[in-house]
């Protein structure tokens, strides 16, 4: 697939040269991501682990099992850098999968802003550290902005653009047009809060069903089934909001609201706060609910969960494949 000539700036070849700092799950689903929906793409990563080479070349092709001939012929359009400086030096864009660790953010931001062009897109793909904490010790703190996906990136379309106040606009529109291009879905969040938007819904969900659990309401396993028998397809289709329009009929969301708004409410309020206190125990819930989840699935099978997603990502888009490790470069 073609990619906008605002990206080529500077790459006389016209290459798209990625630089991913940290190789955990994250970055490996990103370079995979990268790898499969962009053949413009060349990508180099850094990371200080001692194996790093035996470590790329036993994990990476997990993540291209579903393109054969790209599992076997990536290493054409990978590179290991063996210092920061190198990594970054000629970068498009660079992208960090660090720990969620601030000071560790700030200071590699620090680190690399020096060495990188000055046209390069600086990405996070933090779960919850904003841009405008990260980059408190660069010169130029307009030049970095959040962009955090949904896991696994190589399967699920979201990438949450989430600017700082001073993050540039051509910095959005150009990280925009990068996604789109590949296929993604970036969604720009219009302030910075914890925890962003997706983990703000899914992680209220989760909270109530510790909730229901914790009370002996339902078993962590029929709960569960509620989900994936329930709001799970129909949230596939159509988010919160439009489900509920629809559910009003001619009236939309304010009939529906009118007609059981007294039931969302009395819900809202009988929710229990759930409380997770360091090492992720207290109030004697964590025990309980984790033996059950435990006895229920065991080591769960991602390979197979990933299979199932992609199979409705293209269900719901019509029958056609997404962009993304399923399709042959």
């Amino acid at each position: 697939m073609s990619t906008s000539t605002t990206l080529h700036a500077g790459n006389e070849d016209g290459r798209i040269k990625i630089a991913l700092i940290g190789s955990g799950t994250i970055g490996l689903s990103f370079a995979a991501l990268h790898l499969s929906t962009n053949p413009n793409a060349h990508i180099t990563i850094y990371d200080t682990r001692p194996d790093l080479e035996t470590y790329i070349a036993q994990n990476l092709p997990n993540y291209l099992s579903t393109t054969p001939e790209l599992a076997k012929t990536y290493r054409f359009r990978l590179t290991l850098a063996s210092s920061l400086s190198d990594a970054v030096l000629k970068a498009t864009i660079i992208q960090e999968q660090g720990p969620e660790n601030l000071p560790f953010k700030k200071s590699l931001w620090a680190n690399i802003e020096p060495h990188a062009p000055k046209d390069a897109l600086l990405w996070s793909s933090t779960s919850g550290i904003p841009a405008s904490a990260q980059s408190a010790d660069m010169r130029d703190p307009s030049r970095l902005l959040v962009v955090h996906p949904y896991n696994p990136p190589h399967i699920m379309p979201l990438l949450e653009v989430v600017p700082s106040p001073s993050t540039s606009q051509d910095l959005i529109d150009r990280t925009l047009e990068y996604w789109r291009g590949i296929g993604r879905t970036p969604i720009v969040i219009r302030k910075e809060v914890t925890g962003f938007v997706a983990n703000r819904l899914a992680f209220a969900l989760f909270r109530e069903a510790i909730s229901l659990v914790n009370d002996g309401v339902i078993s962590v396993e029929d709960l569960d089934k509620v989900v994936e028998s329930s709001m799970g397809p129909r949230w596939a289709v159509a988010g919160p909001f439009k489900s509920y329009h629809a559910g009003g009929g001619e009236g939309g969301l304010a009939a529906f609201m009118k007609n059981i708004g007294g039931t969302v409410k009395e819900c809202w309020a009988a929710g229990e706060e759930i409380k997770v206190g360091p090492g992720g125990k207290e109030e004697g819930w964590v025990e309980g609910i984790c033996e059950q989840a435990q006895e229920a699935y065991g080591v769960v099978d991602t390979k197979e969960r990933d299979r199932v997603t992609r199979d409705v990502l293209a269900a719901i888009r019509g029958g056609t494949k997404i962009k993304d490790i399923n399709q042959e470069v």
